[in-house]
C-alpha cells in the first residue's frame, strides 16, 4: 500500500483534520466523563451503601418484630401459664409449645421462659433451676448471675443486651441477648421471654445483604451502645465509636483512628437503633484510581483507533484524487509529472487543460451527431442522444419541427475567387440563428461532393402556414449566401416533421428534390412540388410519383429504414384502393422495376438471374415481402459499394480498434459514429474482418495486454487493469479466470515460476 506516504500534504491535511475532528470532542468528553464519574462514584457508593444499609434495617427489624410477636403468643398461649406449666401433666405440652416457638426462628439460639420470684427457668429442654441455666450452662463473661436475675424480675421494657462472649458447654460464643416482658406493653408483667442469639447470625445477614462491603458495620442501641460489630480490617477505638453513636442519619467524612474515613448511617423508626457503615477514603480512592486508570486506557485506545481509522479515511478521501491524477497520467502520456504537493491545482489545471481539448473536439462531434442524424435518424443510445442533445441539435424549447435541406454546387463553375470565399461560406452556415422566427440552422459538409447539408428546426407555433414560414428561412438562406458569394448553389428542401427521429426521411426528400432541380425556380426545389409529377392518365390511380422518388434516392443511399417505411406505406396505399385487377398489377411491376432499375445500377445482376422469383406472387403480402428483402439486398449493396469505394474503412477501423482499445469509453456507436456508418453495418463488417464481434475482440485486446503486462512488469494489478481500460476490477479479475482458468495473480505467479525453472 503505497501513497507515497506522508509526501502528499493534502493527504496529511485530510488526516489531521480528521484526528482534530474527533479528538477535540473526544477530549471534552473524556474531561467530563472523569469528572463525572470522580463526582458520582462516591455518591453511588455511598447510596448505594445507604440503600443496603436500609435493607440490613428492614431485614433486623422484621426478626425483632418476630421475637416480639413470639412473645406475644407466649403470653396467651394457654400451655404457657405458671399453672400449666408446673402441673405434672401439663407441662410436657408447654415444653414442647416452647420448642415449636424456637424452632420458628432461625436466629434463636436458645429460648426461656420464666416467671417473676421463681426460682425455675423453663426451656424447650425442659425446667431448670436458674442457678444453674446460668452459673454452668450460659455463662455470661461480664453479666453477673445477680444482674441477670435482676433483670429477669425487673424489666418492664424489652431489653436488648449487647453482643458479648458466652460460655456454652466451655466453649464461647458472642451472642446478644433480649429480654421481653409478658404480657408485652402491660404495666405489671408478669414474667419474661429471654432469647438468646448468636452475634455472627445477625452479622451474617448484614454480611449477605452488604455482598462485597469491605468496610465495617455497627448496630448501636438507642442509648449508644454498640449491639453487633462486623469488623473487615482494624477495629476502631472507643472513643471514635463513641463518635459514630451520636451520628445523625446520612453520609460523613471522618476522621476514624488517624484515618479518613466515609460514613453511611441509617437509623430505625421502630426500635431508635442505628445502622452504620465506615469505610476508608483511600479503599474508596482505589476505586477512583481504577476508574481513572480504566478512562485512559480507553481514551488511549480509542485515540490511537481514532489516528488508524483517520489515516484511512484520509487515503479513502484522498484515493480518488489520486486515482483521477493516476489515470489523466495514464491517458496523457505528456502530462508534467507531478512536482508540487498541492494536487488541487495540479488537477484544475488538468481539468483546463482537459476542457479546452474537449473545445477543440466539439465541431468534429456535432458534425458527427448531424451526420448520424441525416443518414439514419436519432439513435436508440442513451449517450449519443445526450451528444445531439449537448450540441445543440434539439429545439432548444418547447415543440420544435424539422426540415433538412441541401446545397450544392455541382452545376457552379469554379474560379479561384469562388473557391476562396466557399470555405468562408460554408462556416458561416455552420451555425445560424434567425433570433425573430426562432429559427436554428446547423450546417456540414455532405460526403457528396460540392454538398453541403442544413438541419433546420423552429418553433411548431407561429405567425403564417408552415409552408410560408419556410420559405422565408430558404429566402434568408439565400440572401446570406448572395452577400457572401458570387456562385448560388442549388437548393433541395425536404419535409417538415416534429421529430428530429425522421430527419433522415427530410434528408431523403431533400436530396430526391436537388435530383429533381429542373422543376424547381430561383435555385430551389421543394420536395412537395414533386407531387405535381402525376401518373399519365389523371382520372386513375397510381402511386404518387414523391413516393417513387423518395423510394429510389432511399435506395440509392443505402438508407434500408427509410426504404423499408416507404415500401411500407405505398404497399399499404395500394392495399386501402379498390383497384382493378389488370391495373393492380401494373402498379405492383412498376412499383417493383423501381427496385429493379435501382439494382441495375448498382449491377446487381444476381437479381436479374433469378427474376421470376421476384415477378410471380399471387397476394400483395407476398410481393410486399419479396420488395422488402429485395430492398434490404440492395442496401446492403450499397453499404458494400461503399465500402469497396473505401476499401480501406474496416481496416481503418480494426486500426483504430487496436489503438485505443484501452479507452474505457470506447463502444460500438462511438465508432460508428466516428466513421459515420451505422452501427449495424459496422457489427456485421468488423465481424466479417476479425471473426469476432466488437465486444469480443475488444475484451480479447485486453485480456491479450493484461497477459503481456503481468509477464513483463511488476506493476499492481489493479494499475494493469485500470491501464487496459477496465474499471471494474472485480469483474475483470472474474471474467479473467473464467477465459484462462487463474486469476490474474495466480497467472503470474504461475508464469514467475516457469520463468525461474527455465
Amino acid at each position: 500500500m503505497n501513497w507515497n506516504h506522508f509526501k502528499s500534504k493534502l493527504l496529511l491535511k485530510y488526516a489531521l483534520s480528521y484526528i482534530l475532528i474527533f479528538l477535540i470532542p473526544l477530549t471534552g468528553v473524556t474531561i467530563f466523563v472523569y469528572e463525572s464519574a470522580v463526582k458520582g462514584l462516591r455518591f453511588e457508593i455511598e447510596q448505594s451503601n445507604i440503600n443496603q444499609l436500609n435493607q440490613v434495617k428492614f431485614t433486623i427489624d422484621a426478626r425483632m418484630t418476630e421475637l416480639q410477636e413470639i412473645s406475644g403468643r407466649i403470653a396467651y398461649d394457654k400451655y404457657l401459664t405458671p399453672y400449666m406449666v408446673r402441673h405434672p401433666y401439663y407441662s410436657l405440652e408447654a415444653i414442647q409449645a416452647l420448642a415449636n416457638y424456637k424452632a420458628n426462628n432461625s436466629i434463636i439460639e436458645d429460648l426461656f421462659l420464666y416467671f417473676h420470684n421463681d426460682s425455675i427457668i423453663y426451656s424447650y429442654r425442659g425446667l431448670t433451676n436458674l442457678n444453674v441455666v446460668f452459673d454452668t450452662l450460659y455463662q455470661f463473661e461480664h453479666w453477673k448471675r445477680e444482674d441477670l436475675i435482676r433483670a429477669l424480675n425487673e424489666t418492664k421494657q424489652p431489653l436488648m443486651r449487647p453482643a458479648e462472649n458466652v460460655t456454652v458447654y466451655s466453649r464461647k460464643d458472642s451472642m446478644l441477648t433480649l429480654l421481653v416482658p409478658i404480657k408485652p406493653n402491660d404495666p405489671f408483667p408478669y414474667g419474661t421471654v429471654v432469647y438468646l442469639m448468636k452475634e455472627s447470625k445477625l452479622t451474617g445477614v448484614m454480611d449477605s445483604i452488604l455482598s462485597d462491603f469491605t468496610g465495617s458495620s455497627y448496630i448501636f442501641s438507642q442509648s449508644g451502645e454498640v449491639l453487633t460489630a462486623n469488623n473487615h480490617g482494624l477495629a476502631l477505638p472507643k472513643e471514635d465509636l463513641s463518635t459514630l453513636s451520636v451520628l445523625e442519619p446520612g453520609i460523613h467524612n471522618l476522621i476514624l483512628n488517624g484515618e479518613q474515613h466515609s460514613v453511611v448511617s441509617v437509623k430505625s423508626e421502630q426500635n431508635d437503633w442505628t445502622y452504620m457503615t465506615t469505610m476508608p477514603s483511600h479503599q474508596f480512592f482505589s476505586r477512583v484510581a481504577q476508574v481513572q486508570t480504566l478512562i485512559l486506557l480507553v481514551f488511549s485506545v480509542v485515540v490511537i483507533t481514532g489516528v488508524l481509522a483517520a489515516f484511512l479515511l484520509a487515503k479513502r478521501q484522498y484515493h480518488p484524487i489520486k486515482d483521477l491524477m493516476e489515470f489523466t497520467k495514464l491517458r496523457n502520456s505528456s502530462a508534467e509529472p507531478f512536482k508540487t504537493h498541492n494536487e488541487w491545482e495540479w488537477i484544475r489545471q488538468t481539468i483546463h487543460d482537459y476542457s479546452t481539448r474537449i473545445d477543440m473536439q466539439e465541431p468534429f462531434v456535432r458534425n458527427q451527431c448531424m451526420l448520424l442524424l441525416l443518414k439514419h435518424g436519432k439513435p436508440d443510445d442513451p449517450e449519443i442522444a445526450q451528444m445531439i442533445a449537448n450540441a445543440g441539435l434539439e429545439f432548444p424549447s418547447g415543440r420544435g419541427l424539422y426540415f433538412s435541406v441541401i446545397l450544392s454546387w455541382e452545376d457552379a463553375v469554379e474560379d479561384e475567387k469562388s473557391s476562396n470565399e466557399r470555405p468562408h461560406l460554408l462556416e458561416l452556415l455552420s451555425k445560424v440563428e434567425f433570433p425573430e422566427w426562432g429559427v436554428h440552422i446547423s450546417g456540414v459538409e455532405f460526403s457528396a461532393e460540392a454538398q453541403f447539408a442544413l438541419i433546420i428546426s423552429f418553433p411548431a407555433e407561429g405567425s403564417g402556414s408552415v409552408k410560408n414560414r419556410i420559405e422565408e428561412i430558404i429566402d434568408a438562406i439565400k440572401a446570406m449566401i448572395i452577400n457572401h458569394s458570387q456562385q448560388i448553389p442549388s437548393i433541395g428542401v425536404g419535409n417538415v416533421y416534429p421529430d428530429l427521429a425522421q430527419l433522415n426521411q427530410s434528408f431523403i426528400e431533400a436530396a430526391t428534390a436537388l435530383e429533381h432541380r429542373m422543376i424547381g425556380s430561383n435555385h430551389v426545389t421543394y420536395f412537395e412540388l414533386l407531387t405535381e409529377l402525376t401518373s399519365p392518365d389523371a382520372e386513375g390511380f397510381w402511386i404518387p410519383k414523391k413516393s417513387m422518388l423518395k423510394l429510389e434516392q432511399s435506395l440509392k443511399q443505402g438508407n434500408e429504414s427509410v426504404t423499408i417505411q416507404m415500401i411500407t406505406h405505398n404497399m399499404n396505399t395500394i392495399k386501402e384502393e379498390p383497384l382493378p385487377l389488370q391495373l393492380l398489377r401494373c402498379i405492383c411491376f412498376d412499383l417493383l422495376n423501381s427496385l429493379l432499375r435501382t439494382a441495375s445500377e448498382l449491377g446487381m445482376n444476381r437479381v436479374f438471374a433469378n427474376i421470376s422469383a421476384y415477378t410471380s406472387f399471387e397476394t400483395l403480402e407476398e410481393l410486399e415481402d419479396k420488395l422488402l428483402f429485395l430492398a434490404t439486398e440492395i442496401c446492403q449493396q450499397v453499404e458494400r459499394n461503399q465500402e469497396t469505394n473505401q476499401s480501406t474503412l474496416i481496416d481503418d477501423i480494426v486500426i483504430y480498434v487496436n489503438q485505443q482499445f484501452a479507452d474505457y469509453t470506447l463502444s460500438l456507436e462511438h465508432v460508428a459514429l466516428k466513421y459515420s456508418i451505422s452501427t449495424s453495418y459496422l457489427s456485421r463488417s468488423f465481424k466479417e474482418k476479425t471473426s469476432y464481434n466488437f465486444s469480443q475482440y475488444i475484451w480479447l485486446r485486453r485480456v491479450d495486454e493484461v497477459i503481456r503486462l503481468l509477464e513483463s512488469t511488476s506493476a499492481p494489478l489493479k494499475e494493469i487493469i485500470e491501464q487496459v481500460g477496465y474499471l471494474d476490477a472485480p469483474n475483470f479479475i472474474r471474467k479473467f479466470k473464467k477465459e484462462t482458468g487463474y486469476t490474474p495473480g495466480q497467472y503470474r505467479k504461475l508464469h514467475a515460476t516457469k520463468a525461474l525453472k527455465k
